[in-house]
């Protein structure tokens, strides 16, 4: 093996000053240096390190070795010369996972305590908000105080949506899992997505959980379920994050198929009995409850029941929506928000549109124009493909694990019960989602008796569930993809149905032209339960050239989101695109885009991979 032995900070500085010439402390290909740079050991011949992926190898590899304290390092030139899906891969591998990984204690909170999130401080300290019936997470936190800028809350024992609207103006974190072992406590870790998300997520949380396990992290994904077991137990629900605000909001569910992945590796049947108990609990109270996420017709709707806008929200971000009532009573609109706040002022019209607004972010979809005005109106295609996918997990693990007898507080739940909730559930989306003539699912009003007829990267997630027929599976196949097929992969939507963007109607992060991890995974996953492989490796291999590809050419940035339109990291829309500002070398990728890097990995033939690490394009393999 070739190794150059380098002193690390003179490298790393004439390199910079050679080939930085925007000075971002990246090499990429928007710089103008002369991408060829020449290395020596006393040892060996100079070699010059050409181009701007083997130049950013060099970058980042030279970075990697000081991060661990070196002064002169040996890099190998397989390294700085690494095929670019390796590289990808063997950096989210052992790297990314690392640099996401948080614990809520006296090793982790420091992290927490500087984030930037933290605007509103009890004289300057964070708030850990504690559930009440949990004495040694209040007890430990509590302790933590005599060394560290916290202050540890008890919440009550019965959480309201006018409790949380009072604490919205001194927000903080909430505790997570924490263990005990020999009298030491700890904090169970978690992944966070990165960037500025230092808090763990609900359903980016499931997403990441595919590439851990792949990466053979299976003890990390297993401590996603008992977070999830946690939050679900104190503050009755997963969380869209842990954070005090989130506490009336939870996020699409994904638990059953966690638990059923985790298990596939670990086959710890006590963990499973324990962790399947607690999942039929959530289904039954956070979604089955009538009247909330419940209605009438037997599906389900996203209901974030909170009061008031949602706290995490830039300053100004509802401005557009305030003036023209602020206006109306000739007021400012921040004295206008004010005393709507405090009740002061009543608005029935921003009552609902707040509902609707929180009910958008409990989707995960935020935002979209797709549910903007009404989500909390709609039956979604996606929330009752994935309640499907839980009663049909359910079933199989009861049938199959448990000889069909699972007692729950007396109540035996055989794999029967579960399977009837399917097929009844099946039935109605049949009869309110799918449109025969258009061949695809739609989202249902139901408060106008209509079909949205927006079409969404949502409509494949009924094969995903495996709830389509295979009939429907082949319609869905030959209606949608033409409409959402883009360079670099599935479109959030198509052109059409997102409409006209203005300066009075700017774009949403769901939307067409960006493409998310999720989606995109849910798809491969769907298509392949109905046997279109070949269908499959064109769209994974689309999706991960642009990932590659962007990598390549932009010193390793693997971001949030992309425009898969144009295939491009660079998005132009609403909270801006987490991950594309660092230095030198990203230290964490982002955590859903790294598992779907993985995941389609896992599932590409040997032979697109190949294709893949030579750079080909999409359009030169696929017609």
């Amino acid at each position: 093996m070739i190794f150059f032995n380098l002193n690390i900070e003179a490298t790393l500085q004439k390199l910079l000053l050679q080939e930085d010439t925007d000075g971002d402390k990246r090499i990429t290909i928007e710089d103008k240096g002369p991408k060829a740079f020449e290395i020596t050991s006393s040892k060996r011949e100079p070699y010059m390190v050409k181009g701007t992926y083997h130049l950013s190898n060099l970058l980042q590899e030279l970075v990697i070795a000081k991060n661990k304290g070196k002064t002169t390092a040996q890099i190998p030139l397989k390294d700085i010369e690494e095929p670019p899906v390796e590289r990808v891969s063997r950096m989210v591998k052992d790297y990314f996972w690392s640099g996401l990984t948080r614990t809520m204690d006296e090793k982790g909170i420091q992290n927490l305590i500087n984030d930037s999130k933290n605007e509103t401080l009890i004289s300057n300290k964070l708030r850990v908000y504690i559930p009440f019936n949990d004495k040694i997470a209040f007890k430990y936190y509590r302790n933590l105080e005599t060394d560290f800028p916290i202050k540890a809350i008890e919440l009550p024992k019965k959480i309201t949506p006018n409790f949380v609207k009072r604490i919205n103006t001194k927000p903080g974190i909430l505790s997570l899992k924490l263990k005990e072992d020999n009298g030491q406590i700890n904090g169970i870790p978690f992944v966070v997505p990165g960037g500025r998300f230092n808090e763990m997520y609900g359903w980016d949380s499931y997403f990441q959980s595919i590439g851990l396990i792949i990466d053979g992290k299976i003890e990390l994904a297993k401590a996603v379920a008992e977070h999830f077991q946690y939050e679900i137990e104190h503050y009755g629900k997963i969380l869209n994050a842990n954070r005090s605000y989130y506490l009336t909001r939870t996020q699409p569910p994904f638990y059953s198929s966690l638990i059923c992945e985790v298990f596939e590796v670990c086959k710890d049947k006590n963990w499973l009995k324990s962790h399947l108990k607690t999942a039929i609990h959530e289904y039954e109270t956070v979604w089955m409850v009538e009247g909330k996420r419940l209605i009438k017709n037997g599906l389900n709707r996203y209901l974030a029941e909170g009061i008031g806008f949602p706290p995490e929200c830039e300053e100004g971000h509802f401005d557009a929506i305030i003036k023209p009532f602020a206006d109306a009573v000739q007021i400012s609109i921040n004295t206008y928000l004010e005393k709507y706040q405090k009740g002061e002022i009543k608005n029935n019209q921003l009552d609902i549109y707040f509902l609707n607004d929180r009910s958008v972010r409990e989707s995960g979809h935020d935002t979209s124009y797709r549910i903007d005005s009404n989500c909390a109106d709609l039956n979604l295609v996606e929330l009752n493909a994935f309640l499907y996918k839980y009663e049909i997990d359910f079933a199989k693990l009861i049938k199959d694990e448990f000889d069909d007898i699972f007692i729950i507080n007396s109540k035996n739940y055989t794999s029967n019960y579960w399977l009837e909730k399917a097929r009844n559930r099946k039935k109605k989306v049949n009869v309110y989602l799918w449109n025969e003539n258009d061949g695809l699912f739609y989202d249902y009003n139901f408060t106008t008796n209509k079909q949205s007829k927006f079409v969404s990267a949502t409509t494949f997630t009924p094969l995903w569930s495996k709830m389509a027929t295979q009939k429907q599976a082949e319609e869905i196949l030959k209606n949608a993809l033409p409409l959402l097929l883009e360079k670099g992969g599935i479109s959030g939507s198509t052109q059409e149905s997102r409409g006209e963007i203005s300066n009075e109607r700017p774009a949403r992060q769901w939307d067409y032209p960006n493409g998310w991890a999720p989606h995109q995974m849910l798809i491969w996953k769907g298509l392949l339960n109905y046997g279109f492989d070949t269908e499959t490796q064109e769209l994974i291999y689309r999706w991960l050239y642009m990932i590659t590809k962007n990598a390549v050419d932009y010193n390793g940035t693997i971001p949030e989101k992309y425009d898969v339109v144009q295939a491009t990291h660079k998005v132009f829309a609403e909270y801006g695109n987490v991950g594309t500002d660092f230095e030198y070398i990203t230290q964490e990728g982002f955590g859903w885009m790294n598992a779907s890097y993985q995941y389609g990995l896992s599932l590409l033939t040997k032979n697109n991979i190949m294709h893949l690490n030579q750079l080909k394009k999409p359009e030169e393999l696929f017609i």
